[in-house]
């Protein structure tokens, strides 16, 4: 045997012998928690899917089959229930609660499975946000916030609540403001052109600000259209005006809580979404977000009363109705503006801090029983502080057109108020579950896939949220587990302050926020910045 075929022959025992012995043992993986067994609607749009998640930290470290000797901390089995991410509220109200150390905890939010929300809609908040986002972030909240800079925070900050054009150093001191949020990392741009004092403003004064978000990354401006109904410009028109502004910034567009409010204009969703398929086949980015009931919540004053006897602010108004003239003028405008929101009766009043024995009653029930007129009886009380009110304006038809499109958002549009304070509007509780129970599994209007991606993927999508909104490996864990048999809102109109239920275990930030349906006390949110 020559010494080629020995070692020929040595290196192929070698190798059996290598491919003999097994391989050294693997520890077992080891996560933070581990949901087993569920069905994954990943948020981005994709089928539904069998699928463990396992969560390290405040990442999704593993989407997929998770071997059974992994080991977690926290198991949760999710067998018959939907695996989903956490939900984005494009238009909340809940600031001044979360900045409140009682409600910070967020737990109607949590329950309806929200984990991020976007604050100063409809152009709230401050001109200046530093104080808000300090106040938050050391409270550490129940859920992620996101702050947005408002118009009309900017507008009052440097014009008060006067109704007229900016000078160019006014305008400049409020781009001025914008530039200062954009800095500081904020995402985007809030107006609200129907609220005093944005309603006084132009579309000019508008572009300058939009045109400053416009120079940030994936920069946006989300709006409370100037009209909803047949007021001023039309819902038409005032989808047309912030089309305008995108088309002259390149700005983001995003027609917040759209809704075709009143009589008047119930069918025009047709039209609208037209209206928004045009533009965006242009090449503009236009979207929208709505709330999944056919009722809205304003203020008697901003819903009644003509803007020029709203200059400013409730103290001015009052002064204007002790005028005889001013009062008859205001009253006059005031009898096209109920019938635009559908009447006395379709007016429930939410909140009446003067007399909250009130609260919950229609404005002709109380006109009938003081034997007065629902519009004297809508002045008396904006004279003595004003009432929060639900109007009944809205056709189903109209939402269900709007829900399909693959453009529109889910948002709640609500507040965050102690448990049985005040007549809130139910949206404050059951938004994101309604649209669940209500339009996708008792009469499906769109998917299941198409209610979580709108309500998670999209936004986050839309407003460049990074790593959120879906479930996937490097994520962030904001994970919710909920039983499609059980979800549901149970707010009412009538009896608002009840929990939504099903949504049993919520991760934010890869921590237990729900387990088992009950709050965590812990509290895992953040205050979200864009990165520079």
């Amino acid at each position: 045997m020559t010494a080629t075929t020995r070692l020929a022959r040595l290196a192929a025992t070698a190798v059996a012998f290598c491919a003999a012995v097994p391989a050294a043992a693997q520890p077992a993986p080891d996560y933070d928690v581990i949901i087993r067994g569920g069905t994954l609607v990943d948020g981005s749009g994709s089928p539904r899917r069998a699928a463990d998640v396992a969560i390290k930290g405040d990442r999704i470290a593993l989407v997929g089959t998770i071997p059974a000797t992994a080991t977690a901390t926290r198991t949760v089995n999710a067998a018959g229930r939907i695996v989903a991410p956490g939900f984005i509220d494009t238009h909340s109200h809940a600031a001044p609660g979360i900045e409140t150390p009682a409600l910070a905890d967020a737990k109607p939010i949590l329950l309806q499975g929200i984990t991020t929300v976007m604050i100063n809609p409809d152009g709230g908040g401050a001109g200046d946000l530093a104080p808000q986002i300090a106040r938050i972030r050391s409270l550490v909240p129940g859920v992620n916030v996101l702050p947005m800079i408002g118009h009309n925070g900017v507008r009052q900050a440097v014009m008060g609540l006067a109704n007229r054009k900016p000078t160019p150093n006014e305008q400049a001191r409020m781009e001025a403001l914008v530039k200062q949020a954009m800095d500081s990392g904020v995402y985007g741009m809030s107006s609200g052109p129907f609220y005093v004092p944005g309603k006084y403003s132009s579309t000019d004064e508008m572009i300058g600000l939009a045109r400053v978000v416009a120079r940030y990354p994936h920069g946006f401006h989300t709006s409370h259209i100037r009209d909803e109904s047949s007021y001023d410009l039309g819902v038409i028109g005032a989808i047309k005006e912030l089309i305008a502004i995108s088309r002259a910034t390149k700005v983001t567009g995003v027609v917040t809580h759209m809704k075709m409010l009143g009589p008047s204009v119930w069918g025009k969703s047709a039209e609208a979404i037209a209206l928004i398929n045009a533009a965006r086949a242009e090449g503009l980015s236009i979207w929208a977000d709505q709330y999944p009931y056919a009722a809205s919540g304003s203020g008697l004053q901003p819903a009644l009363v003509p803007g020029w006897a709203q200059e400013g602010g409730g103290a001015a108004l009052a002064k204007r109705l002790k005028n005889p003239e001013q009062r008859s003028a205001i009253r006059k405008e005031m009898v096209a503006n109920l019938q635009r929101r559908a009447g006395a009766n379709a007016i429930m009043i939410r909140t009446y801090k003067t007399d909250p024995s009130l609260e919950g009653k229609r404005l002709d029930e109380i006109a009938r029983a003081r034997q007065m007129d629902p519009l004297d009886v809508a002045i008396d009380m904006m004279e003595k502080g004003g009432a929060g009110i639900i109007s009944f304006n809205m056709s189903e038809k109209d939402l269900e057109a709007l829900m399909k499109q693959p453009w529109t958002m889910t948002s709640t549009d609500g507040g965050l108020v102690k448990f049985g304070e005040g007549n809130e509007h139910p949206r404050a509780y059951g938004a994101f579950p309604r649209k669940l129970r209500r339009y996708v599994l008792d009469k499906p209007v769109i998917s299941l896939e198409q209610a979580i991606h709108s309500s998670a993927g999209l936004p986050a999508q839309v407003f460049a949220i990074p790593d959120r909104g879906v479930l996937k490996a490097g994520a962030y864990a904001d994970v919710i587990v909920f039983d499609p048999r059980t979800v549901a809102d149970t707010a009412t109109y009538t009896a608002p302050h009840s929990y939504s239920k099903g949504i049993d275990d919520v991760f934010v930030n890869g921590k237990a926020a729900v387990a088992g349906g009950k709050i965590v006390p812990e509290r895992a949110g953040c205050i979200l910045l864009r990165q520079r």
